[in-house]
């Protein structure tokens, strides 16, 4: 295959990183051979829940079928209404596709290790889990970046907006699905190279830098390699979600009248989805790597669980009722079941 130039040192450092990674589990195999007994992992947070775990239970099942319900109709009623049948409701569907993958990442699990007595995963599960909802964390953000650049266009260049976004339409929903899951590819592994040790994650799913906390190695290049992606693979969505609104706003301040607040309007329900899930966001980030002895259980449990569950409740609700002609139309179908 060949490598565009500008790639190759790219490919070049991450080929050399997995022969290092690769080589020092080979050496240290010689030394342990325990690590090789390890299959399954134990999720201790659930051991928390055993006084109450049927509440729990109906908790993340009513959670689990509101978020199903919501985003299917939201779905449904974008695909059955020829009027919206535009770019923006074509993303919107695609937020919604998104967020049904990273609550079925999670939850499904969840129901099932909450009435188990073990609350013990396998190894290649939680490998899984790591990857669809690192995956899913990646592309919610990617999207949500594509977004704000449809509303970039819609505002800034109104009178070009359908010829230039139906045009672009079908490259960046490729895009937005593509990019992640091949970014986090590479990335990912380093992860299935480590050998593993610990059995324990403080935690009701697998994360990776809490699997690779469990490695038997010295996981210094897989832990730098991991911030690196995530800042190579966070920086662009940041850059367009900026300079969209940087432009959107100097438009609105050089405007007057309604056709100011109108603009900020249509801007409003994405707004509240992209700070809705940096929030949860910030809140992972904090809990990772601050000290979290002093907090309650309940506190470390809605902190960790913020960005899998309240984007896919959340937005939903956002757009359906932020957004003039999908609240119409909910309506309608409402009546119509």
């Amino acid at each position: 295959m060949l490598i565009p130039k500008k790639l190759q040192p790219f490919f070049y450092f991450f080929s050399k990183c997995y022969i290092i990674v690769k080589n020092s589990n080979a050496a240290r195999s010689c030394f342990n051979m325990n690590f090789s007994l390890v299959t399954s992992i134990y999720l201790s947070a659930y051991y928390g829940m055993e006084e109450l775990k049927s509440m729990y239970f109906c908790i993340f099942f009513i959670v689990y079928l509101t978020i199903i319900t919501e985003n299917v109709l939201l779905i449904r009623v974008v695909y059955c209404e020829k009027s919206l049948r535009q770019p923006m409701y074509v993303l919107l569907c695609n937020l919604a596709v998104n967020e049904l993958v990273g609550s079925t990442a999670l939850l499904p699990a969840t129901l099932i290790n909450i009435l188990s007595h073990t609350h013990e995963v396998s190894i290649s599960f939680c490998q899984t889990q790591v990857f669809v909802i690192h995956t899913y964390a990646v592309t919610e953000f990617t999207i949500l970046a594509v977004m704000s650049y449809d509303r970039y266009v819609a505002i800034c260049h109104p009178l070009s907006y359908q010829v230039i976004m139906s045009q672009r339409i079908v490259k960046l929903i490729v895009f937005m699905w593509l990019y992640p899951m091949l970014a986090l590819s590479v990335v990912f592994v380093f992860t299935l190279q480590l050998p593993y040790c610990g059995r324990a994650i403080e935690k009701l799913y697998c994360l990776n830098y809490l699997l690779v906390q469990l490695a038997c190695t010295n996981t210094f290049i897989v832990n730098t390699i991991g911030l690196l992606s995530a800042a190579l693979y966070t920086a662009p969505q940041l850059i367009m979600i900026f300079y969209s609104y940087g432009h959107i706003l100097k438009i609105c301040i050089m405007s007057f009248g309604k056709s100011k607040f109108k603009a900020l309007r249509t801007c409003i329900p994405h707004l509240l989805a992209v700070i809705n899930y940096a929030t949860g966001c910030f809140f992972e980030l904090a809990q990772g790597r601050l000290d979290n002895r002093h907090m309650s259980y309940h506190t470390k449990l809605f902190l960790s669980l913020y960005f899998l569950i309240f984007p896919p409740l959340l937005n939903a609700l956002i757009y359906g009722l932020g957004t003039q002609i999908i609240r119409v139309n909910l309506a309608y179908h409402r009546d119509m079941l």
